[in-house]
């Protein structure tokens, strides 16, 4: 009877809401979802502490490989505020609010890791020490979203990937402006 009842309250979810990716969760439909993608995460990941040290070296490690990686859906801010992050279902989280913020650092590397089924969010695992190493890193660069300071925000700037068509005009202009 209570698969029914769950079948059938599926059914008229996605008849009212459709598979529409341009709304926003309803509020039940986050805690939800945070509530399994906590179930989903071991208890002994849960617990794990970042063997990193946080010192500016890993911190700094972390915020390059989020530019060059993380920051098209999540913004170099962490605010999730790109078109990519905009568009996904569930929209990209604001890394710096508190529901991210309040995750354990073995939750933030097991997400980073494994990934979250039904989202965007994939797993970046390479099953590598280095990988791995990388990970702790965004760790600890996860921690210092609220407070990135205008230089840092312009370095990732640097690091972001660009677009073919990017590099073409940026070619052209340099070749224009020396004299070709």
């Amino acid at each position: 009877m209570f698969a029914v009842f769950v079948a059938g309250a599926g059914f008229f979810y996605l008849r009212v809401t459709g598979l529409d990716a341009r709304g926003q969760p309803y509020p039940m439909e986050s805690q939800l979802a945070r509530a399994v993608r906590s179930l989903a995460i071991p208890e002994a990941q849960r617990a794990r502490a970042n063997p990193l040290p946080h010192n500016e070296t890993n911190v700094t490690a972390g915020m390059e490989h989020f530019a060059d990686h993380c920051a098209s859906c999540h913004a170099n801010d962490g605010s999730g505020d790109t078109e990519m992050g905009r568009n996904l279902w569930p929209k990209a989280p604001d890394m710096r609010a508190a529901p991210t913020q309040r995750l354990t650092d073995g939750e933030l590397f097991y997400i980073i890791e494994h990934g979250v089924r039904f989202t965007g969010m994939p797993a970046w695992s390479t099953r590598t020490a280095a990988g791995e190493e990388s990970s702790w890193q965004l760790v600890h660069f996860v921690r210092e979203l609220s407070r990135l300071t205008p230089g840092q925000l312009a370095r990732m700037q640097e690091l972001n990937p660009r677009s073919p068509e990017e590099i073409r005009q940026e070619i052209a202009e340099q070749e224009f402006l020396g004299g070709k």
